[in-house]
């Protein structure tokens, strides 16, 4: 093999390493599969071939720390492999007054489908934002129907809050309340506490907001249980499900000494 000589050869070597440069950068900057694609045409009986798909982008600087952090994810719920993408999974995250620098997903924290009844299955898709500089993270909560006549997914049910408050969104799986949305936020006024809401399907299959009250749970009283499940005996309380003298509802982790202090559980 005759290789170039002198400044042939050099242009030759400059041009190769520019390349390689410009092939592992466009590499690097392809966005990766998050996940196997998530096929719904089987589980939603649907008319046409839907999937969910995530990829996310290469790692970025978090603007908080300066370190680096996974990529922006991209979502794609799609009929028609991947042409058209219904954008509402990708806006989880938006807040009704804008963008910010916590609107992009950069966690997929799940995505499946759940069922709260055997006849209508759900998609469920939970996101997370970059964290900020404080540790808090935006997180959100979509809950998506199939409309079979019309051959669509639909937003049945959608939430979006922080956590360094020990707020919480979480879709009950099973028990008493499966299938319905349980919420937490913090109060703004003193005593400071959570606003607990519940949410259930209706009849058309969406989220309605059925219960909300204050919480018994104070911000800050050392209860390390969920503020969700400390209030779990005055959820169901209030929905007719448990009364005092039963068994007290409790959480999924062990709980070796369940009581009630000042109306609100406690396992230890």
């Amino acid at each position: 093999m005759r290789f170039p000589s002198g400044k042939a050869f050099v242009l030759t070597l400059s041009a190769m390493v520019a390349a390689g440069v410009a092939a592992a950068s466009a590499s690097a900057a392809t966005p990766s599969p998050l996940m196997a694609p998530l096929d719904l045409k089987a589980p939603f009986a649907a008319r046409s071939a839907w999937r969910l798909t995530a990829t996310q982008g290469p790692q970025v600087e978090d603007p908080a720390d300066g370190e680096m952090v996974p990529g922006a994810i991209s979502l794609c719920l799609t009929r028609d492999n991947g042409r058209n993408c219904d954008p509402a999974p990708n806006r989880a995250l938006r807040l009704s007054s804008g963008d910010d620098l916590f609107v992009q997903p950069h966690f997929l924290r799940r995505a499946q489908v759940v069922r709260p009844s055997s006849e209508r299955p759900l998609l469920l898709i939970e996101l997370a934002s970059f964290h900020s500089g404080n540790g808090d993270q935006r997180v959100s909560l979509q809950l998506y129907a199939y409309d079979r006549a019309n051959d669509a997914f639909r937003l049945a049910y959608e939430r979006r809050t922080n956590r360094n408050n020990n707020q919480e969104i979480r879709y009950v799986e099973s028990g008493p309340l499966a299938g319905a949305v349980i919420a937490a936020d913090p109060t703004d006024d003193a005593p400071f506490g959570y606003w607990i809401s519940v949410s259930r399907p209706d009849t058309a299959g969406t989220y309605r907001q059925v219960l909300r009250f204050r919480s018994a749970t104070a911000y800050g009283d050392g209860n390390p249980l969920a503020v969700i499940d400390s209030e779990m005996p005055n959820i169901q309380r209030r929905l007719g499900i448990w009364r005092p003298g039963m068994a007290l509802p409790l959480p999924a982790k062990p709980c070796p000494r369940p009581h009630m202090v000042n109306e609100a559980l406690w396992c230890d």
